[in-house]
């Protein structure tokens, strides 16, 4: 299995206009970070968790040919304000592309992309088929993928794990029963928003807290804000087997 980071930051504490703190200025390209997102290969599976805005400058820079599946966490629009341009994959293998999401989530597409679920179509709009899932087991042929609920504040999500690979964004709780379902995984990827306490994320503490009880072989964080500081100076702070996710990281599980 492959794992290739697509982004691996947020729109939350990003300012409107540029940003004169360390972290916006610094040269590390570690810091610069679009959207999260993450492309899961296996096999001859290509499967894309979220769509944020940047999908389309994820693709062209990752030069990803075709995809299998689409999986939605939730409906924010730093997760899905990039799917219309799946419309390239559409044309180029003459599909339409397989989208899993829940029953909220299909809605909010339904309510964004009005014009894609419209009885008479424009030509040229993307082609997607949605599947609803639920807090249950699935399968893409006969590659199993195990969602994850969430809680992103009072809003239930999903977070999902594929075989020995755990993603996980935008919460700040996960139930007991729902941990059990991530135990055993050798990658764990789990959202660090910064530093400070926040309402709907884990911080950088909660984060920690989450791995040392999960024991995975290996962490990464994703979903990173500006406010968590430069990733050079924040990384010395974690234990031997956590490390940041940073844009373009890949990753090799056997």
């Amino acid at each position: 299995m492959k794992i290739t980071f697509l982004g691996t930051g947020t729109s939350q504490g990003v300012p409107v206009i540029a940003c004169k703190c360390e972290t916006c200025q610094s040269e590390d390209k570690r810091d610069k970070r679009l959207r999260s997102s993450v492309l899961v290969e296996y096999k001859n599976k290509i499967i894309v968790i979220d769509t944020g805005p940047d999908f389309r400058q994820q693709m062209l820079r990752e030069k990803v040919e075709d995809i299998t599946a689409i999986l939605f966490t939730h409906e924010h629009k730093d997760h899905i304000a990039g799917l219309d341009d799946i419309r390239a994959f559409n044309y180029i293998h003459k599909r339409a592309m397989e989208i899993y999401a829940d029953a909220r989530v299909e809605k909010a597409l339904r309510r964004e992309y009005a014009y894609v679920f419209a009885e008479d179509k424009y030509p040229g709009i993307p082609e997607m088929n949605v599947h609803i899932i639920d807090n249950q087991q699935f399968y893409l042929d006969d590659l199993m993928i195990t969602p994850i609920r969430l809680m992103h504040y009072k809003l239930p999500i999903f977070g999902f794990r594929i075989k020995d690979f755990t993603y996980i964004t935008d919460t700040n709780y996960i139930a007991a029963k729902e941990k059990e379902k991530i135990k055993g995984t050798k990658v764990l990827v789990v959202n660090a928003l910064r530093k400070k306490k926040h309402i709907s994320h884990f911080n950088l503490e909660e984060a920690l807290a989450l791995i040392k009880e999960i024991k995975p072989e290996r962490a990464y964080l994703t979903h990173i804000s500006h406010l968590m500081g430069r990733q050079a100076d924040v990384e010395k702070e974690l234990p031997k087997n956590v490390f940041f996710a940073y844009d373009g990281l890949k990753l090799e599980l056997t």
